[in-house]
């Protein structure tokens, strides 16, 4: 999957801010929309922060998947 793909399926849920330090490590944290929570997320890599938010994303969706 590519990244753009992933990157919409997380705006769907969650506001996304990007950041990187001065040792060029990205941060990219998320707040849930509905429910305000947020995570952070870091890499040396866009695509590793993008892909550790995604799994995030799955995760969540299962948890609030198996509440219902």
């Amino acid at each position: 999957m590519r990244n753009t793909t992933k990157l919409k399926a997380i705006l769907l849920k969650y506001t996304a801010s990007f950041d990187m330090n001065d040792d060029q490590v990205f941060t990219m944290t998320v707040f849930d929309k509905t429910s305000g929570r947020g995570q952070e997320f870091q890499s040396k890599t866009y695509s590793l922060v993008i892909s550790k938010a995604y799994q995030y994303l799955i995760g969540q969706l299962k948890k609030e998947e198996k509440n219902l």
